[in-house]
């Protein structure tokens, strides 16, 4: 079992730099939002695994609140680009 926890902490990784590198080259502010949200996505799936291997399950309530304020927080960003444009 340890070696599919390292295995997925490793794709979340791998998912996380590359969502970075996206947020920070992208060439539109609708790429940036996008890349934000998927750095938001990966994070929660970050927690929610950590939780698992601390064996703290507070960290999935913990996950739940960090998604639902992604979610306002992506709706915000879109009204924001939808009112630049």
């Amino acid at each position: 079992m340890n070696i599919v926890l390292y295995i997925s902490m490793s794709l979340i990784s791998i998912a996380a730099f590359l969502a970075f590198l996206r947020f920070v080259k992208g060439p539109s502010g609708s790429d940036r939002a996008v890349a934000l949200d998927t750095l938001s996505v990966v994070g929660i799936g970050a927690i929610v695994l950590l939780g698992y291997i601390y064996q703290r399950y507070i960290y999935i309530d913990l996950a739940l609140v960090y998604a639902v304020l992604g979610f306002i927080g992506i709706i915000v960003i879109a009204r924001f680009i939808e009112k630049a444009l």
